[in-house]
């Protein structure tokens, strides 16, 4: 199902994704960042699917959709860099602020700041153009709304 898509996410130029394509990878990104700890709570599903549901105005039934489709997506994604681009082509600069704060919703979403998922938001900030400083107050904002 995913062929395609992962295809051309993988060739040395991908065309940049629209619509539904850009979803699929930032939604694919936020599992990643889920993921990286090797544990899937919960509470970072729910999380993924409320951020899924805000962001693109969707019901609860079509951002779980899609939430699993980006389950499904990441397990079989070759790396985090192809799809940090994706996403750096789909989003426009202003607004990769928003996807900061999304990856640390989801990184924070059980409570626990884990090294690895430091380690990964560092790196998708750089990819994405975004400073360490502005990731660090992106994610003290996040914090404090907890």
């Amino acid at each position: 199902m995913f062929a395609d898509f992962l295809k051309r996410l993988i060739q040395p130029a991908p065309e940049p994704l629209t619509g539904g394509d850009a979803r699929l990878a930032l939604c694919a990104l936020l599992v990643r960042v889920a993921r990286t700890d090797g544990k899937y709570s919960a509470s970072e599903i729910i999380r993924i699917t409320r951020i899924i549901s805000a962001r693109y105005g969707l019901p609860q039934p079509q951002a779980e959709a899609l939430r699993q489709q980006a389950e499904t997506l990441e397990s079989q994604a070759p790396d985090t860099v192809r799809f940090t681009r994706a996403v750096k082509d789909a989003v426009p600069h202003e607004d990769r602020m928003g996807v900061i704060e999304a990856l640390w919703q989801v990184a924070l979403a059980d409570g626990h700041r884990e090294a690895e998922e430091d380690a990964l938001l560092r790196l998708v900030s750089s990819l994405l153009g975004i400073s360490d400083q502005d990731s660090a107050r992106a994610r003290q904002r996040i914090m404090s709304q907890e």
